[in-house]
């Protein structure tokens, strides 16, 4: 028994290193999608959300989630708590990146304490953790979602939403009634984040398996990481495709968004498939980020990252593919998607609402014409680089 503990104690603290990959993979991804100009501004955020984000879910969010510190005794609450602790700021890393380049620091830093210290937790709490809302309508902990299809990714896509409909785009993205391209400034470095979020994900799901100290538990976790990869590799190859047929050229960064489409689809439930099923999963992950990039373009949702098709939409279909695909309810799983919804976007929109009244969220158009790194930071990324603006 000690040494059960003791290896899935290590198991769990491995796993965390391996999502706390995702920090820089964040950063990487978000530094290479926009303009020289905002570089320092996005990783400042990123990093200052996964300090701000970890202190706040420590000091109020974790004892909100789950009750306390000692619900279980199966590894050391220490290596629990820092495995919770590593998915918190993820929800915020997801909004930050689609308000990228229009944001300014200190109200986005005011909306990570909100996140990780109220919303976050409160949806950990309904179906991972202590559930408060045990025997009523709110209750939702008959959901499936191993490590946060909605937990994760559709919480920090609701909230972005919330965030771009009350800062709306970008200057001079949407001109004229037509939308204005604007190129990724270093795709060595959105490749480079993109594939540590890829190997940050075998620490994200196969994690949350729990323990890996008994031969059925090894197999749940090589398994749940084998159909995690196969769901990225078949969203890269579908967007691939999709993206040749229709432009004739080959696009990495929806190659790259198609894989992680994937990733986020396969999260709900990568210990519940055959290891054929994630293919299609995956697959059709990365074909809705093909669709919905343009999609929200359409409707001037300004997401300079893609997160919204990436995170909401895939957070979306990857809870409903487990009651697809298994004995699993679909009314339960669609359920839990609308509660999280309402729940998150709603008190999303409020916080931000406040937050933006009380110190305005939005940088002005000439903040945004010179640059974040300039107006917020004082310190360029690149300072050699003559800009386009």
């Amino acid at each position: 028994m000690e040494m059960q503990y003791v290896i899935d104690t290590l198991f769990s603290l491995f796993a965390m290193t391996l999502i706390i990959f995702m920090v820089p993979g964040f950063a990487m991804l978000e530094a290479g999608l926009v303009r020289t100009k905002n570089v320092t501004a996005v990783l400042t955020v990123n990093v200052m959300i996964y300090a701000i984000a970890s202190m706040a879910f420590l000091l109020i969010g974790y004892t909100y989630a789950f009750g306390g510190w000692d619900h279980q005794d199966s590894i050391s609450k220490w290596a629990f708590f820092m495995f919770q602790m590593a998915f918190v700021g993820k929800t915020i890393n997801i909004m930050s990146g689609g308000v990228s380049e229009r944001s300014r620091i200190m109200p986005l830093t005011l909306f990570t304490l909100v996140m990780a210290a109220c919303i976050y937790p409160t949806i950990v709490n309904m179906i991972w953790g202590a559930n408060m809302f045990k025997d009523t309508f709110l209750d939702i902990s008959s959901m499936y979602d191993l490590a946060g299809s909605t937990v994760i990714h559709s919480t920090g896509g609701w909230a972005l939403l919330a965030a771009i409909l009350i800062m709306g785009p970008r200057r001079g993205r949407y001109k004229n009634n037509q939308i204005h391209v604007i190129p990724a400034s270093n795709i060595p470095l959105v490749t480079l984040g993109a594939l540590l979020l890829w190997i940050g994900w075998f620490g994200f799901n196969g994690g949350s398996v729990g323990a890996i100290s008994s031969k059925e538990n090894a197999d749940a976790v090589a398994l749940t990481i084998m159909n995690t990869n196969t769901a990225g590799l078949a969203g890269a190859i579908v967007a691939w495709v999709m993206m040749y047929i229709e432009y004739k050229k080959f696009d990495i960064t929806m190659i790259l968004n198609g894989a992680l489409g994937g990733l986020v689809a396969i999260t709900a439930g990568p210990d519940l498939y055959p290891i054929y099923t994630p293919i299609l999963i995956g697959g059709i992950g990365g074909a809705l980020v093909v669709f919905a990039v343009p999609f929200f373009d359409r409707l001037k949702l300004d997401d300079p990252v893609g997160a919204l098709s990436v995170h909401l939409v895939n957070g979306i279909w990857g809870t409903l593919a487990v009651g697809i695909f298994t004995e699993k309810s679909l009314l339960a799983q669609a359920k839990g998607i609308l509660v999280v919804g309402l729940f998150v976007f709603v008190v999303s929109y409020i916080s931000i609402y406040v937050i933006n009244k009380l110190v305005r969220l939005r940088a002005d158009d000439e903040e945004q014409l010179v640059g974040l790194d300039d107006s917020q930071c004082g310190m360029e990324a690149y300072p050699e680089f003559k800009r386009s603006i």
